[in-house]
């Protein structure tokens, strides 16, 4: 029977930052899929720059019924935490970037930000909502319990703020200031949203003890990818070299850290040699956070290229523009010597699809990743992964089968993976036939918005009801 328009229901999804994560890009599937599912969006969320730039609302969720935050004239400002609205702080603590610290946020611009946000989701329509899914735990979390409380309210943890909160409770090595508000925050918004949504099930088990919440309230709720950008459609020879020199020789995006500005890093005709060559791609996507290990992966594959004697090139795809924490990946090539290791700069999520396809190997060396959303886009594709035995790689990975899993910051066990993938191609071909099936049967998005859904629908129906541990 065909559903009618009184049945369907509607959810403000809200998400402090400016896209340039994976939190957004789940959104905007989730936001994509979710109206088949019985539910409509409207999507509340950070955004910085003009139409056009991925890091704009407006341009990253087109088609979708977005009401954007403006954070460019904030970025700009003195102090950006004064500016209407007030910039968006983050989780980590990053050089020369205009976001600071969670923790070192005083309780005036706290106050600030939890206005600004109350503002939006009125704006949004969020007091005649069936439900407000919020995206981390932010100050977002307040201004919906202050102001819209008879609004059900579901959590969606990606990871990032459980970072945070780790390494205050081991001792605020960093002096943050205001580390126990922040933490106390974060525990108290987590304990109050009737549904918890985590990305793992080493998740499920960790985050009750952590944030003290019933466990029977924290449902697994995986990333996945889009079936419509995601697929198997290799490039190799001449096509594949095509695609390499646009994005390195053409449209460079790469950037040196002491400019700050993309194309900054510019790659020549000659430099294209290791992929004329035949040799397999290793690709990284990602942030250059230090969780990520870029500059171990890169110091890794140099051991890998050494074992083989093959030049199979490295791709590191991402670092937003002027963004990085530790040391960058430039740097790290530069001290190494390594010439078979790109820098691709940061794509549009629309043109990842091309470059895993361009490829043969994912590789995530990244050592507290909750989830791991390359790993699923690439093995859609067909490509077989190198990731560390830890927190979401280790339950997206198949050790043996759909790719490797290498101990946590073992620089030796991630050489002698990636040497493994290089020079055994029948091996990765079947690891990445196997990967293409099991990313298929478990992560599309169409399929994990229908379970999202169900979560809205029970705590809609009656928020008095037995809390169950998710959608069967």
């Amino acid at each position: 029977m065909a559903e009618t328009a009184a049945a369907r229901r509607r959810v403000v999804m809200a998400l402090l930052f400016f896209p340039r994560g994976g939190s957004a890009h789940v959104n905007r599937y989730m936001a994509e899929n979710l109206p088949a599912a019985g539910w409509d969006v409207t999507v509340v969320a950070g955004s910085l720059g003009g139409p056009g730039e991925l890091s704009n609302a407006a341009t990253f969720f087109r088609g979708i019924d977005v009401r954007p935050v403006d954070y460019t004239a904030a970025a700009a400002a003195p102090d950006p935490l004064a500016a209407d609205p007030p910039f968006q702080p983050s989780y980590e603590e990053r050089q020369g970037a205009p976001d600071r610290v969670f923790a070192r946020v005083d309780d005036a611009a706290y106050e600030r930000i939890v206005a600004a946000w109350a503002r939006a989701l009125a704006d949004a329509g969020a007091a005649e909502a069936d439900a407000i899914h919020l995206n981390h735990l932010t100050p977002i979390n307040e201004a919906a319990r202050r102001h819209f409380p008879h609004v059900p309210r579901v959590g969606h943890l990606h990871g990032t703020e459980l970072l945070m909160l780790d390494r205050i409770d081991a001792g605020n090595p960093d002096g943050w200031e205001h580390a126990g508000e922040w933490a106390e925050r974060l525990r108290r918004w987590a304990r109050e949203c009737e549904r918890l949504l985590v990305l793992s099930p080493d998740a499920v088990e960790r985050v009750p003890g952590l944030l003290g919440v019933e466990p029977e309230r924290v449902v697994w709720a995986p990333n996945g990818f889009d079936p419509n950008g995601f697929d198997r459609r290799p490039k190799s020879g001449p096509e594949r070299v095509e695609h390499w020199r646009r994005w390195l020789v053409e449209d460079p995006r790469g950037w040196d850290p002491e400019s700050r500005e993309p194309g900054s890093v510019r790659y020549r005709e000659e430099d294209l040699a290791p992929f004329r060559s035949g040799a397999p791609v290793l690709l990284y996507v990602g942030r250059y956070t230090a969780v990520k290990r870029v500059p171990l992966t890169i110091r890794a594959h140099a051991r890998a290229l050494e074992r083989t004697g093959v030049r199979a090139p490295l791709v590191i795809l991402g670092g937003y523009p002027g963004e990085w924490e530790g040391e960058h990946p430039l740097e790290t090539i530069r001290a190494t010597g390594a010439r078979e290791v790109f820098l691709a700069g940061w794509r549009g999520h629309d043109e990842l699809p091309d470059g895993l396809n361009a490829s043969d190997v994912v590789v995530l060396a990244s050592v507290q990743e909750q989830f791991g959303q390359v790993l699923v886009e690439g093995m859609a594709c067909g490509l077989p992964c190198i990731a560390a035995n830890a927190h979401g790689p280790a339950t997206i990975v198949d050790a043996g089968e759909t790719g490797w899993l290498v101990e946590p910051d073992d620089e030796e066990s991630l050489a002698a993976a990636m040497a493994e993938a290089i020079a055994q191609p029948e091996r990765r071909r079947a690891m990445g036939e196997r990967a293409y099936r099991a990313a298929w049967e478990r992560y599309s998005w169409p399929a994990l918005a229908r379970r999202v859904a169900r979560v809205y629908d029970e705590i809609c129906d009656d928020r008095r009801a037995p809390y169950r541990r998710g959608p069967s």
